[in-house]
């Protein structure tokens, strides 16, 4: 495992994966680039079934499943953590959208579940899964304070400020979206590094799949907004500084206040009148 001094080596794999013999094909190339993390796209191990309303009892496991096994089994070959995830099934029949990350022993150690879903043609996510409704945490990775945010959820930040007021110095964003709108979800993603001082790293599903017009560039922008690197290669590799978060951080609007007390008991109002919105 290879982590440069104050930094992070990370694989951009914009890949779906159906048989462990390619994923360990991709991982080896990657591990053997430098990479200490391989970054996958959302829900790498399934077809998008969210093409459709029809959800399948075969798209997700419980804990220990199939696709859990593969991309734990294949970092472990690879020698180099993987974050993926998997449509996860809970004994109580919830479904939800779950990254995992798992490190170069296989051992799975962290994850982080979606917390917006999109309802729309191609996109009929809540069909498939709920959201999730517990906080985003951070997930430390050899000393360093990754965060996750899937998709969508960077359309609604305040769960990557949440992050940033953990410390976060790496947001990892797994993604499937429209090649049509990636400049709006580029934007996005600016933004995210911008006012969370900390980097940010999107890798999206590589093609279009049941009609559904799925695609874009991997990308990485920095602690200080600033796109590094826009690729549509299938694998690519890169270098995070992490002196660049502590400079950031320094700099506006890094310096900046985060005011929880306030921003709690304003979302505990919003939360309240949504209560009685229902109700009434």
């Amino acid at each position: 495992m290879k982590i440069a001094a104050r930094g992070l080596t990370v694989a951009l794999i914009s890949e779906i994966f159906s048989s462990e013999r390619d994923l360990v094909a991709c991982l080896d190339r990657a591990h053997h680039q430098g990479a200490a993390l391989a970054v996958l796209p959302e829900l790498p191990f399934n077809s998008w079934s969210p093409a459709t309303k029809a959800a399948s009892a075969e798209d997700a496991e419980g804990p220990g499943g199939w696709r859990e096994n593969m991309q734990r089994t294949a970092a472990k070959k690879a020698r180099i953590a993987v974050l993926g995830g998997v449509i996860r099934k809970a004994s109580n029949g919830c479904r939800t959208n779950v990254a995992l990350l798992s490190d170069a022993h296989g051992c799975i150690t962290g994850s982080s579940a979606k917390h917006v879903l999109p309802d729309e043609e191609g996109f009929w996510e809540c069909d498939h899964y709920q959201p999730s409704v517990d906080p985003p945490r951070i997930i430390e990775f050899k000393g360093i304070k990754l965060g996750i945010q899937i998709c969508s959820d960077a359309n609604r930040p305040t769960a990557g400020q949440l992050l940033a007021a953990q410390g976060v110095q790496v947001i990892l964003a797994p993604r499937a979206t429209s090649p049509s709108s990636w400049k709006r979800w580029r934007l996005a993603y600016q933004a995210m590094a911008l006012t969370c001082s900390a980097w940010v790293v999107s890798v999206g599903r590589p093609r279009p799949e049941f009609g559904v017009d799925i695609g874009g560039p991997s990308l990485v922008v920095n602690p200080m907004g600033e796109v590094v690197l826009e690729t549509t290669d299938r694998i690519a590799v890169t270098t995070l500084d992490l002196r660049a978060v502590e400079d950031a951080r320094r700099s506006y609007p890094g310096y900046l206040a985060w005011a929880a007390k306030m921003y709690a008991a304003g979302w505990a109002e919003v939360h309240e009148n949504q209560i009685k919105q229902t109700v009434t």
